[in-house]
């Protein structure tokens, strides 16, 4: 009988065997690179979902005869999988070189939106300058005073707050710069005014909304919204920079966008705050709930902690500028006193009722992200 190992000698060995796995994984993401390669070369997608689905269940299946978890098993592989299309996209990206020879500004470069939308470009080929008054981002030129700046530049992007952007979007109609103009925006409808003028400046402009933070690596299954605001070639020019990614790009006008965002945004933000409201209100419970979890819970709280991390500037904005905003918050509270008054009088058939309703909505919208 072999000598049983010491605590010491079985943590030096896991240290040893956590290293190989990292080299093994370094192995792998040197061959997505090539991968990368080869799928530019002979015009293939990046994403492979049949392929996806070969490689996790062929995991589960190996994990199974090792006797350990499938479910960690298929886990580390999509981790693996999501680190491959992100080296594969980025590789993509820098090999289309849109902005080879090309300038850039980004007004509000140093903010966290900003910040990656000039790595972005900079990935792309463009020379890219930042305009901040807080200072600059390492590896980029610094423009000062843009406003006193020739801007012969081929693309000016905005990453401000939306309640300065405005007054740059005029201020830019006024110069009239060659350069393709678009906003990152979270709302549309507060820069309408700023986005007019540039409209009758006879600039090339559009407006985009990102629908994504700026800790994103991988665009696969990520929205890009692109308003159209009259100009078919700023409007191509716009989407073509996001061409190379997986990332699916989405056409629509002002209003319809934040329409649609008071629900996709305004709600859920509402729901979340809402909810972590109720929590930190809830007396001497509070302390004793921080001892308890559930599964349906811990989601909850995942999800209302990267909410409250997020800046309440921007977030009252969201909720106060959006002039379909009221919609949505109307509508949770509907919902909200029509679950209170189903519980008050112990109406089982409305507490049904929508229950099924939210599952059938469920299982449409399921359905059609799909198709």
């Amino acid at each position: 009988m072999g000598r049983i190992m010491t605590l010491d000698e079985l943590r030096n060995t896991l240290t040893e065997l956590d290293e190989q796995l990292l080299v093994l994984v370094a192995r792998r993401q040197a061959l997505s690179e090539q991968v990368a390669a080869v799928k530019r070369a002979t015009g293939r997608a990046t994403r492979d979902f049949g392929r996806e689905r070969e490689v996790i269940l062929r995991a589960r299946t190996t994990a199974e005869r090792l006797n350990i978890s499938a479910d960690l098993a298929e886990s580390l592989l999509r981790q693996l999988i999501q680190s491959s299309l992100a080296t594969q996209e980025h590789a993509r990206v820098a090999a289309h070189a849109h902005g080879s020879g090309k300038r850039a500004l980004v007004i509000g470069g140093c903010g966290k939106m900003g910040g990656w939308f000039a790595d972005f470009l900079a990935s792309q080929g463009f020379r890219v300058s930042i305009a901040d008054p807080s200072g600059s981002l390492p590896g980029f030129e610094q423009l000062d005073d843009w406003e006193h700046d020739a801007l012969d530049f081929d693309l000016i992007v905005l990453a401000t707050p939306l309640s300065v952007t405005t007054g740059l979007l005029m201020a830019l109609a006024k110069r009239a710069p060659r350069g393709l103009i678009f906003d990152l925006g979270s709302l549309k409808t507060p820069l309408r005014a700023g986005l007019d003028a540039l409209v009758k400046a006879g600039c090339r402009v559009t407006s985009l909304h990102p629908m994504f933070g700026p800790d994103t690596e991988l665009l696969s299954g990520r929205h890009v919204i692109f308003i159209d605001l009259g100009n078919a070639e700023a409007l191509r020019e716009a989407q073509d920079l996001f061409a190379p990614t997986m990332a699916e790009r989405v056409v629509m006008g002002l209003d319809e966008h934040d329409r649609l965002i008071a629900y996709v945004l305004g709600l859920s933000h509402a729901l979340n705050i809402a909810f972590f409201t109720a929590l930190a209100e809830s007396g001497e419970a509070a302390l004793r709930l921080a001892r308890l979890s559930s599964t349906t819970f811990d989601s909850q709280l995942e999800v209302a902690g990267r909410v409250a991390a997020e800046s309440p500037d921007l977030y009252f904005e969201i909720q106060s500028l959006n002039e379909y905003g009221g919609e949505s918050l109307f509508a949770l509270q509907q919902a909200i006193e029509r679950l209170v008054t189903a519980v008050k009088t112990k109406d089982a058939a409305e507490f049904t009722a929508l229950m099924n309703r939210g599952r059938a909505y469920l299982d449409v919208r399921a359905a059609a992200r799909a198709e």
